[in-house]
């Protein structure tokens, strides 16, 4: 069986980090994917990225893995340390839009908390997918897609005439989460109750310390969401 990701403590410089690379996420990586209109990002080896695309007759990706932004084009792959978005941006300029301008301002990202990042993803990415392999033919699920504008990983899945459809996600924290979280947010569905009990948003939320604290985060995460999308309506 493959390991599921761990999770380690979180190091102090870890909500700078987070800042600092969903500005990468946002303004180099999602930017860089063709065609232009595509700005859906995946969890990748290390941390996130494009899938792979087409441009120029060749196979592209552009990631971070750690604190490092990475770009292959074909068999051939080129990395550079992210120092700041100018000096991350020189790296893949063919493919941002031309006249872009990029702060030139050092980010404030550590290796450590970059990498506890990309653990963080994995381990979405790993739940996720497996919340898709166990759903039914008509809850539809959506592709796992590491949002830039938010910063989460996430699917939608459920029927959504009954009310049973749901975001599943991972968010690496927000203003009202100084942590990372998993969250189930229901899109119609009236949900209140013990299972329900998140903080600035309708809906579930399990944090980065209780999962940590679980024999097995990945089964912890599993249950969660699934006892939460089998408490919606019509889901069973």
């Amino acid at each position: 069986m493959e390991p599921k990701p761990a999770l380690k403590a979180l190091p102090s410089s870890f909500a700078t980090t987070v800042a600092a690379l969903h500005r990468v996420a946002a303004e180099i990586v999602a930017p860089a994917r063709k065609p232009d209109n595509e700005i859906a990002l995946r969890a990748t080896p290390g941390g996130f990225g494009t899938p792979p695309f087409e441009f120029r007759g060749q196979e592209r990706q552009v990631r971070v893995d750690g604190a490092k932004l990475a770009y292959r084009v074909g068999a051939e792959e080129h990395r550079s340390a992210i120092t700041s978005l100018a000096a991350a941006g020189e790296l893949v300029t063919d493919l941002l839009p031309e006249g872009l301008t990029l702060d030139e301002r050092p980010l404030d990202l550590d290796p450590v908390a970059a990498e506890a990042l990309g653990a963080w993803y994995a381990l979405g990415d790993t739940v996720l997918q497996s919340l898709i392999v166990a759903a039914s033919p008509g809850d539809d699920p959506s592709m796992v897609n590491l949002w830039p504008e938010h910063f989460d990983i996430a699917i939608e899945l459920g029927h959504e005439a009954s009310g049973a459809r749901a975001t599943y996600g991972f968010s690496p924290g927000d203003e009202e989460h100084s942590e990372p979280y998993v969250y189930v947010g229901p899109w119609t569905a009236e949900v209140e109750g013990e299972l329900w009990q998140a903080s600035g948003f309708r809906g579930a939320e399990l944090g980065y310390a209780e999962l940590r604290a679980a024999d097995d985060p990945y089964a912890a995460a599993i249950d969660f969401c699934t006892i939460r999308r089998q408490a919606l309506p019509l889901s069973r």
